[in-house]
């Protein structure tokens, strides 16, 4: 059966559309900010294998696990197993899930008694147990502590609801309105799907339909292929700290080998720390993802080519068992997904800066930030939790300034407006704002970190924090300097000063803490890490460097410190002083 160009492009944007749909589906119906506001799930359409055909891809973190979710739980279940109208849960980190909040559920879609493949979609759900509201415990030392896990089980079997499952899972977690009302929003995205796959079936014969979806998948890997053949070949290597683990102030570091042959690429974690005590740890699933988005960045950052399951084939990847890269139980890796996966994608863009200096990037900030608290509320009386992130710098690149306040590369999240944030939840925000000279000094400087200054309004609060680069910064590139740290502080009601929480808490990191409760009028105050710069600043237009001190994003001070421009204050405007900045970068290089 030959299939046309132009039927091929419609059958891909159909494709494209119901996956869209599909995320419509979960963002207008969820109950939780992480979804609704955060839009922190993807939605996919995959093949009767399980090899994904099309995306609505909010969260790109997750782009490497759906289909080895989805595979596993159809060996694992056995595809004589499913029938119309099941729907399954799954989130175990051991059968290729992220970590235990991203839930994947799955629908097998038929027409007539014809499997024609999956609809599924993955989404972190803000609370499912373990020993911390938000069930992210950043001093876990086991698997157990994070929370319920799912191996691939069926929510409904047949059309009905089985509601001995339904009950465990919500007797488990401490919000179960939430997740009863994001799960139903998970499940009516793949109703639509099945409904939409059905409607694309009478228009177009389901043979014809696979076989263009095996096009589609070939089309991607030959353009992915042809992308890659123009890297030059080599061994790219390239190596970091990673400053805690949660559990033990001790660092621990990751290595890479990327090796580029032809139209493959091989990215060879060997070397790599085993495992942590932890939550920093990662699945093989979150490698691959973080794999894939350096790849498509430096390859395809315009997301020309079809996002599929061919687009993965020449990529291949080495990641040791029992390493942080590739936990095994019952190790912890809650923090992985969000705190190491951007690092991930940061350290394999130094690699490739060696190979495409013009196409890489300094380092981002390197984390979500993650902010989470729980307790009574003091208006409903009910027991709320949130999981809640902020906006780090991106690095700087050959062409721009990174970009200020970004929800990490890897995850595309929306940040939830402090209005919707002081309406469902007991703090008062004080101050929110981009952080001056958190951007790493560069001719394309770093983007800015974010601060947030928050105010306690309940009797009490139960809090955890799961931060990093607190002290280690993400790089600069060539000549570019590191981003600014991470930093988190609290005063306590009726003190004078601003504390470390090591100092008031006495937690093991900085950084990391799990549980620590605040009082009415207590204040926390906290500082996402910074992006690195790209290039030597005496190399930064002197008129961007004005253009950033006017805009409050760099101090006079750093102006002339770290890039060598002078700017006076002239009272409603500051003044560059041209003559000035070419003395002092003249004797600073000459100096050097």
């Amino acid at each position: 059966m030959t299939i046309d160009t132009v039927t091929l492009n419609i059958i891909h944007n159909a494709l494209t559309n119901i996956a869209s749909e599909m995320a419509l589906v979960m963002l207008k119906t969820s109950y939780s900010t992480i979804f609704n506001e955060g839009l922190d799930f993807t939605t996919v359409l995959l093949d009767r294998n399980g090899d994904l055909i099309a995306e609505k891809n909010y969260t790109p973190s997750m782009m490497g696990a759906i289909p080895h979710t989805v595979k596993w739980a159809v060996e694992e279940k056995g595809i004589e197993h499913f029938h119309p109208g099941d729907v399954l849960v799954h989130n175990d980190c051991y059968r290729g899930g992220c970590h235990l909040p991203e839930h994947m559920m799955m629908r097998p879609i038929y027409v007539g008694e014809q499997l024609m493949g999956f609809a599924g979609n993955i989404g972190h759900v803000a609370e499912i147990g373990g020993k911390a509201p938000g069930s992210f415990a950043a001093d876990a030392t086991d698997i157990y502590q994070e929370g319920l896990r799912l191996p691939p089980v069926k929510l409904i079997n047949r059309g009905e609801y089985v509601e001995d499952v339904w009950r465990i899972v919500l007797a488990n977690h401490r919000t179960p309105r939430n997740t009863w009302g994001d799960f139903h929003a998970m499940i009516g995205s793949l109703e639509i799907a099945e409904r939409r796959m059905s409607e694309l079936a009478q228009r177009y014969d389901p043979k014809l339909l696979s076989q263009a979806t095996s096009l589609l998948m070939d089309y991607s890997e030959r353009r992915l292929r042809a992308e890659i053949a123009e890297l030059p070949d080599g061994e790219y290597s390239a190596s970091m700290l990673v400053e805690d683990d949660g559990v033990t102030a001790d660092p621990f570091e990751i290595k890479v080998t990327i090796v580029i042959k032809g139209d493959e690429i091989i990215a060879d974690f060997t070397g790599t720390s085993p495992q942590v005590r932890g939550p920093m740890n990662c699945t093989v699933v979150v490698v691959a993802s973080a794999i894939y988005n350096a790849v498509f960045s430096i390859t395809d950052p315009h997301s020309t080519i079809p996002r599929n399951s061919g687009c993965y084939r020449p990529i291949t990847f080495i990641a040791p068992a029992g390493s942080v890269v590739n936990v095994v139980h019952p190790g912890p890796c809650v923090g992985g997904n969000t705190d190491l996966q951007p690092k991930l994608i940061d350290l394999l863009l130094r690699a490739f800066s060696q190979a495409v200096p013009e196409r890489s990037a300094a380092s981002s900030g390197g984390s979500s930030s993650n902010f989470l608290f729980g307790g009574v509320h003091p208006e409903t009386g009910a027991y709320y939790t949130n999981y809640h992130f902020d906006g780090h710098g991106t690095g700087g690149t050959a062409r721009k300034d990174g970009n200020d306040g970004e929800i990490t590369r890897h995850s595309n999240c929306r940040n939830t407006p402090i209005e919707v944030f002081e309406g469902r939840y007991p703090f008062r925000t004080l101050e929110y704002r981009l952080q001056p000279d958190s951007g790493g000094p560069g001719e394309h400087r770093g983007g800015l970190s974010t601060t947030r200054t928050l105010e306690v309004t309940a009797d009490e609060i139960t809090l955890s924090c799961l931060f990093d680069r607190s002290k280690i910064p993400g790089w600069g590139l060539f000549g570019g300097h590191d981003g600014g740290l991470s930093e988190l502080r609290v005063k306590r009601h009726g003190d004078d000063e601003f504390r470390s929480f090591v100092e008031a808490y006495h937690t093991v990191s900085p950084s990391k803490f799990t549980n620590v409760l605040l009082k009415r009028g207590d204040i926390v105050r906290y500082v996402t890490p910074g992006g690195g710069g790209y290039g030597d600043p005496f190399l930064r237009d002197p008129e961007a460097v004005l253009d950033d001190v006017r805009n409050g994003w760099v101090t006079c001070k750093s102006a002339r410190d770290d890039y060598g421009v002078v700017i006076h204050d002239g009272g409603y405007e500051p003044v560059l002083d041209l003559n000035a900045t070419t003395e002092l970068r003249r004797t600073r290089t000459q100096a050097a």
